[in-house]
């Protein structure tokens, strides 16, 4: 061993003594001198592959002269040199010795304010000469510690960004290599690396993050409030390897950090957003270490969770399937943290970025997974969070909440959730969205069992038809949440709810009527079905034959306050046109309604809605109001309550308006056959005055329904009437021949056409004749109207007028003819008398 050592001792030596000419060359001016010099000292060197004793030797002689060339000008001497010391620390048995003086060294070149070596390049290489002398030399380098901090602190934050990478992996390797010396000043480089974890470079990032999580893991613990923000930051990293690098050190942290407990509940929710990450990899890492984490939580309290263990492993009925329960450990981490965990969700749903609301929302839905029945506790601040979150103008937060509502519907008991919920639907704590409420409701309808939800089914059906709920709001969201909260008590308790079906029409009325969106309507129309369904009736019409007495009734109790924007006309308007004929089953019901809410008295417009609904029925008597005949019986009576008084002239438009309306259901009643002649025959006394007066209407509309109303009764009635009722009629008609509506003068013509077709043996054509002469006179003033259609039509007429008084017309044909434009109808008409008067010779021989 001696004979080897001397041996190694005199190779060391004659190296040396062939190395004293190049170490002089490092002194040289010439900078090319003094490089070939510093190649062929590597050459003779660290390249021989000398014997690591020999190295040793050599190495303790040329150290110094190495150091200083470390400071040369010429960056190609710099790095033979650094190649060179990095290369003997890598093969000698004692590279300890060298610390004395390389460290002062690196730490002038690379730990100054002001970073000695300008070229990149080198400072990587220096820096991973750095971290090579870390892994040999270890707990050796604890005198140099504060160098190194210096270093670290300074090169962290380098331009350059290998040099970055290379200084946070010399910054694990040394709080790895001497942990009871390195948390002293661990805190040090925290700043720096604070700095950098946002690099533009994702590789960047990837390492400052391994590095804090070393510097943490070995240091106080006092700086994990200063990294945590950073870190979370990082979750929503574009590059799922820096998203993996923060899973694995929260990971870590929560298994190995030794105050890890004090820190649970915020490093929890950083290991549990991972676990909704969008990279499957991450998702099953994530999944991993929680699930390490509690099962070492579990072992290490095996004591206090004792009972648990042994009664609490079944899961909760109604478990959200295809969901794996989390393990005992995992969820009482949760629990036991949950009461700081939700102020800090709380807070983080009304952030301003919407990936952190977005990440929020999932990690909630996780941790009620977590808690079970423990949210229970914690529901007021979690509704009012979801109430929040429901607003959000990002679809995925808002979807993401009503799954976490849903699992509050699994996990909490009705009695406790309903309790605040209805509450908070009746009165809604935000006015810009009411609708809220109503929305996370019907998410934790959506979780709840039917058995649960069984008994509370009146107290919720109850709220939700409350006219301050059904009926305050009309925007579309609100009554979409009001709608959704039906269809999910249809769909969970599906027959129990024929105890609540009064109820729940009431809504769906409500939101028909409310609704100004047709498919919506069309929506609340299948959940009216549905609840048809559920309770096994064949139609629609069965399920409102089943409630329409107690609807009326419903409707009723407010008619009096009834106004043009009272919600409940509009409900009377969606019942009566979809129960069909059954309507007609309960007129006597629904008669003192109408007459209530049609007075003279009330509101105008809602008396026009009115009239314009009852103008769809009754032209369909048959199958709506009369569809058991009953109508007919209060026909006379609605004639006279409803419809005359509000044809009476009032002055202005809205009355006007209101005239016009009564007329189209006159109209309507005359038309759909719901009065019967006989009937309208005893009211013609009073109803001809109101009508007559509707032709002088300014309203063109209003000229024309009584224009129409009056060819009806004509039609009806007309050859029943008294020639004094009849004589009263043709003066106005005639006026609506210089109507400025051609659509009115045709209509009049007509009118006068019916007129004298009613004229029956009982008028007396020579008693009448000044008002058969008058009527022929005007008549043929318009014969010789431009318009063409309206001559054809005085033509027919007075055709129909030669069989009344034929002598009458003659003369008076014969006493305009020459007067008119073109004689061609005239003498048409008198060719028609004409030939009436053969026929009448004929008949009567001689």
């Amino acid at each position: 061993m001696a004979a080897m050592a001397a041996g190694d001792e005199h190779v060391a030596s004659e190296v040396l003594r062939g190395l004293a000419r190049h170490l002089n060359c490092l002194n040289e001016d010439n900078k090319s001198t003094r490089k070939k010099a510093l190649e062929l000292i590597k050459r003779e060197t660290v390249d021989k592959k000398l014997s690591s004793s020999v190295l040793q030797e050599v190495f303790s002689a040329l150290l110094k002269p190495l150091l200083k060339c470390l400071s040369d000008p010429m960056e190609r001497c710099r790095e033979t040199a650094i190649a060179t010391i990095t290369e003997f620390i890598r093969c000698v048995p004692k590279p300890e010795e060298s610390l004395p003086y390389l460290m002062p060294c690196l730490a002038q070149r690379l730990g100054e304010k002001e970073i000695q070596e300008p070229a990149e390049e080198l400072r990587l290489s220096a820096l991973e000469m750095l971290t090579l002398t870390v892994e040999v030399c270890g707990t050796q380098l604890a005198p140099y510690l504060t160098e190194m901090i210096n270093i670290l602190q300074r090169t962290i934050v380098d331009p350059f960004p290998d040099v970055k990478r290379e200084s946070c992996k010399c910054t694990v390797t040394l709080a790895k290599s001497m942990p009871e010396h390195f948390h002293m000043q661990a805190e040090n480089l925290v700043k720096p690396l604070m700095q950098t974890i946002a690099h533009q470079h994702s590789r960047v990032r990837v390492s400052v993050i391994e590095a804090t999580g070393a510097v943490i893991q070995h240091g106080t613990g006092k700086n994990m409030d200063d990294v945590l923000s950073h870190l979370a930051q990082r979750l929503f990293d574009d590059s799922p390897q820096v998203r993996k690098a923060v899973t694995i050190v929260v990971g870590d942290w929560l298994l190995h950090l030794r105050d890890r407990y004090s820190y649970f509940h915020k490093l929890i929710p950083l290991l549990l957003s991972s676990i909704n990450d969008e990279i499957p990899e991450i998702r099953l890492l994530a999944a991993d270490l929680w699930r390490q984490v509690g099962a070492q939580w579990e072992k290490e309290n095996e004591d206090d969770i004792k009972d648990k263990m042994d009664f609490l492993l079944t899961p909760p009925p109604l478990y959200p399937p295809g969901v794996e329960r989390p393990g005992l450990g995992c969820r009482e981490l949760v629990v036991r943290n949950l009461g700081r965990l939700v102020p800090a969700i709380t807070h983080d749903m009304t952030d301003w970025l919407v990936p952190t609301r977005v990440r929020t929302s999932q990690l909630l839905s996780v941790l009620l997974l977590h808690a079970e029945d423990h949210s229970t506790q914690h529901l007021q601040p979690l509704l009012a969070t979801l109430y929040w979150s429901c607003t959000d103008s990002e679809r995925d937060v808002v979807s993401n909440c009503l799954a976490a509502a849903k699992l509050l519907g699994t996990f909490v008991p009705p009695t406790v959730f309903l309790k605040l919920l209805l509450d908070h639907v009746t009165t809604p704590s935000s006015s810009a969205h009411p609708w809220a409420p109503l929305m996370v409701l019907a998410a934790v309808l959506g979780g709840c069992s039917k058995p649960l939800l069984k008994p509370h089914l009146q107290q919720i059906a109850n709220t939700l038809a409350q006219p301050d709920v059904c009926q305050e709001y009309q925007q579309v969201m609100y009554l979409e949440q009001l709608l959704a909260c039906v269809d999910e008590l249809l769909r969970q308790c599906e027959s129990d709810c024929g105890s609540v079906s009064l109820q729940l029409l009431q809504v769906l009325v409500t939101v028909q009527s409310l609704s100004t969106e047709p498919q919506f309507s069309d929506k609340a129309l299948e959940s009216v079905q549905c609840l048809c369904k559920v309770q096994s009736l064949d139609s629609v019409m069965e399920l409102y034959r089943q409630h329409m007495g107690q609807l009326l009734d419903w409707l009723s109790a407010s008619v009096n306050t009834w106004s043009s924007y009272s919600p409940q006309r509009l409900q009377l308007h969606i019942i009566v046109i979809q129960s069909g004929p059954v309507i007609g089953e309960f007129v006597s019901q629904l008669m003192p309604l109408l007459c209530g809410c049609l007075q003279p008295d009330k509101d105008p417009e809602m008396r026009m809605t009115i009239f314009t609904m009852l103008a769809k029925l009754l032209l369909d008597a048959g199958n709506t109001l009369d569809s058991q005949g009953h109508f007919r019986n209060e026909s006379e009576k609605f004639l006279c309550d409803n419809l005359l008084p509000n044809l009476v002239w009032h002055a202005g438009r809205t009355a006007a308006a209101v005239r016009t309306s009564a007329l189209s259901c006159l109209l309507a009643l005359l038309h759909g056959g719901a009065i019967t002649p006989g009937q309208l025959l005893c009211m013609e006394e009073k109803l001809s005055p109101q009508v007559l007066s509707a032709l002088e209407e300014d309203s063109q509309m209003g000229r024309l329904l009584a224009c129409r109303s009056l060819s009806t009764i004509l039609r009806l009635i007309g050859s029943s009437l008294h020639p004094e009722a009849l004589n009263k009629v043709y003066p106005e008609l005639l006026k609506r021949l210089d109507d400025s509506s051609e659509e009115v003068r045709s209509v009049a013509l007509q009118a006068l056409g019916l007129w004298l077709s009613s004229l029956t043996k009982d008028y007396n054509p020579e008693l009448c004749a000044p008002h058969l002469q008058f009527l022929f006179q005007q008549l043929l003033l318009h014969l010789d109207d431009p318009d063409s259609s309206v001559q054809d039509q005085v033509f027919e007429i007075l055709k129909k007028g030669s069989s009344v008084h034929l002598s009458l017309l003659k003369r008076e044909v014969e006493a305009v003819r020459d007067k008119q434009r073109s004689p061609l109808y005239c003498d048409q008409l008198l060719q028609h008398i004409s030939s009436l008067l053969t026929e009448t010779t004929a008949d009567c021989p001689e």
